[in-house]
């Protein structure tokens, strides 16, 4: 997955920017939109990300409720302000029907916003669910419990999930994966480094102030915390590692459910599936068999006293949001402070809005769309999708590497890849929803109760292959394998500061084309996404020959990355992040290839000094603009297959012979690559 597009369609003033259009030449004057941000004390030979933003990071420092700052913030500070607007009508509306979609979004940000009642109600409204907490008699009293808790409170010890199996896309299935842990990635419990052992540290002490916040002395709450921390780390020591939770078929084991339940026997599968809703179920895909074997140990050989601390803390830590703000801070300092290096926390309507939008995303979608988002702006990116595919089409038909066999079927999975541009033509339907402004709490269980209900409901349905995983005012883009399909909601193709008028096709090309559309188009022919199908199924397509042809060249990708320092000893994860480096790759060469076909690179006049290949690598690099703290980035490189920002365009451009011709780079350059090394797949 990745993140956005371009151009409004309405201007964005949220950068002050002196360009101006000059209409009898055509050009932008020496203001330009990419001129003001360069840092021309660096070479574009030796950091060509701090070449072409620096400037803006030195005037855009990260604010302190932030843990990073850049293009994207100011993109979702642009919609947090049109979001909030849309709520705040909502809930004045006093004539909004009950059950409509105003009168849950208008509730739901009412009872968000209303901190005093929150505040007076402290723990109380988890009172009912800790006394089931406290009740428990045995371990399978346990098992239980932490079925119900799947249907509207969280996932403790195991995580299900519902969606296509991976070798039959015409059918959903259900799976279940690793989970269990509270800190972000297993390798927070066992990597050596200072950091990681200090956030180890801190963790267990929040822990023990979660206790004593509940109600527990200090040493009581110390031994709670404790409990805890040595039950996760059996947890995270039968996990996958982050690269290894990337391999399809590793990661595919269909079995019968009395297969699952004979790794589990303490959990009778079929019963607790009842349980969770989950009827008439004879198989199920695990992703991870050897974690449920540590879940089996575990059951066995945990105390029932621990495992109520475990669950107490699982429930209070799912509900940290809607409490009083002693939890809230304490959630905060741990999760943003310790581990991201924020130092203030955000604002409460925007923490309210992204629970908002996680909940009744497509509610809020639809008020979104009919007022932001006209049907001219669909229309002109999906012609820009249509480019790319073409262009993209021509380039594996060029293929020196790949066989006529596979370059045939990866033609035809090319043609058949489905693209949503802009917003869904159908939306998810809250009638059965209920939300009322009298509680936060009782509002969220609800929402997870009917998002919950809403995918079981899949289980028993064709596919539906309409449906969006993302809203359209989300900045973000993702390709969905099984589906062969790349989504692109319209907040994708904001950008602030410039208004369509100023906007070049070499910017178009570069920040929308390649950064956006043909990263997701090449995220179908990763190392992960070309091992499905056309029809989105898990089969292998390629030779033998080709497969190994690929895998080279990737395996040089993997090394360009892992030798990537980003902080101190800290390198990028090469293995984890291939996908995404692969997808980086692709977009800037497909998009450079359809901006080749323009009237601006044809006719190579200059703008502002720079020519059209040189504003297309800006281009390019303005959708990574922007900056993270320290702890924000250690925590990136650990638990995201995405490298850092400006990884994301030193090290692509890097392996681009058309980069090296527009800035001049040259052997002995810190960018410079040489040709044997430089990474050449689609």
């Amino acid at each position: 997955m990745k993140k956005r597009l371009l151009l409004p369609v309405t201007l964005l003033m949220i950068w002050s920017c002196s360009s101006k259009k000059n209409e009898q030449a055509g050009t932008v004057t020496q203001d330009d939109f990419l001129w003001q941000w360069l840092d021309t004390t660096v070479s574009p030979g030796t950091d060509f990300f701090k070449y072409a933003t620096g400037t803006w990071m030195k005037q855009n420092p990260i604010p302190e409720s932030e843990r990073r700052w850049g293009i994207a913030n100011l993109v979702r500070d642009d919609n947090y302000a049109k979001l909030r607007q849309l709520s705040d009508e909502a809930a004045a509306d006093k004539t909004a029907e009950k059950g409509s979609n105003s009168q849950k979004i208008g509730d739901f940000w009412s009872s968000g916003m209303d901190s005093a009642t929150i505040e007076k109600l402290g723990i109380e409204p988890l009172k009912a669910e800790f006394e089931k907490i406290n009740n428990l008699k045995n371990i399978q009293d346990v098992v239980n419990l932490i079925a119900d808790y799947q249907v509207n409170i969280g996932s403790p010890l195991f995580s299900p999930a519902i969606y296509q199996d991976e070798k039959n896309s015409e059918r959903y299935a259900l799976h279940f994966y690793q989970g269990g842990i509270g800190l972000p990635d297993r390798d927070y419990y066992f990597n050596t480094d200072s950091r990681t052992a200090n956030i180890r540290k801190e963790y267990v002490l929040h822990l023990s102030r979660m206790f004593g916040l509940l109600g527990e002395d200090g040493v009581t709450a110390n031994r709670s915390a404790a409990a805890v921390m040595k039950l996760e780390t059996e947890l995270a020591k039968a996990s996958r590692k982050l690269e290894d939770l990337r391999d399809p078929y590793a990661n595919y084991n269909k079995m019968s459910v009395e297969d699952f339940t004979k790794i589990t026997p303490s959990i009778p599968w079929k019963e607790i599936m009842e349980r969770m809703n989950l009827k008439n179920i004879d198989s199920v895909i695990v992703g991870q068999p050897e974690f449920y074997t540590q879940v089996e140990k575990s059951l066995k050989t945990v105390s029932l006293q621990d495992w109520k601390t475990y669950l107490r803390w699982n429930l209070v830590n799912s509900f940290t949001g809607q409490l009083s703000s002693a939890f809230e801070k304490e959630s905060f300092n741990f999760y943003g402070t310790v581990m991201s290096g924020v130092k203030t926390q955000r604002p409460r309507w925007k923490r309210v809005l992204d629970e908002e939008e996680g909940y009744l995303g497509d509610a809020l979608g639809q008020l979104y769309v009919s007022k932001y988002v006209p049907q001219s702006m669909r229309e002109r990116y999906d012609a820009l999708v249509q480019n790319m595919l073409d262009t993209y089409k021509e380039r594996i038909m060029g293929l020196t590497w790949m066989g006529d066999s596979t370059k045939q079927k990866a033609l035809y999975k090319l043609s058949k890849i489905n693209r949503k541009v802009c917003f869904p033509d159908r939306w998810k339907n809250y009638s059965k929803l209920n939300i009322t402004s009298d509680s936060y709490l009782q509002n969220v269980m609800n929402c997870r109760a009917w998002s919950y209900a809403y995918e079981v409901d899949k289980l028993y349905k064709p596919v539906d292959r309409t449906e969006w995983e993302m809203t359209p005012q989300t900045y973000n883009a993702y390709y969905n394998p099984s589906n062969n399909e790349i989504v692109l909601p319209a907040a994708q193709f904001l950008i602030p500061g410039l208004p369509d008028s100023l906007a070049d096709d070499a910017i178009i090309y570069g920040y929308a084309a390649a950064s956006t559309i043909g990263h997701e188009l090449t995220h179908g022919f990763d190392d992960q996404g070309r091992q499905f199908d056309a029809n989105g199924n898990l089969q292998n397509w390629w030779t033998a020959d080709d497969s190994i042809k690929f895998m080279k060249q990737a395996n040089i990708l993997v090394k360009q990355f892992s030798d990537f320092v980003v902080l101190d000893s800290l390198h990028v994860n090469g293995e984890a992040s291939l996908g995404e480096n692969i997808a980086d790759l692709g977009g800037v060469v497909i998009g450079l290839e359809a901006f080749k076909k323009t009237e601006q690179y044809k006719k190579g006049e200059k703008i502002d000094g720079l020519t059209p290949l040189q504003r297309y690598f800006l281009g390019y690099t303005l959708g990574w603009l922007g900056h993270a703290r320290d702890a924000s980035l250690a925590m990136q490189v650990m638990t995201d297959v995405h490298a850092p920002n400006f990884l994301r365009v030193n090290g692509p451009l890097s392996n681009v012979p058309e980069f090296y011709e527009a800035f001049g780079i040259k052997e002995g350059d810190p960018m410079w690559r040489p040709d044997s090394l430089r990474v050449k797949i689609w």
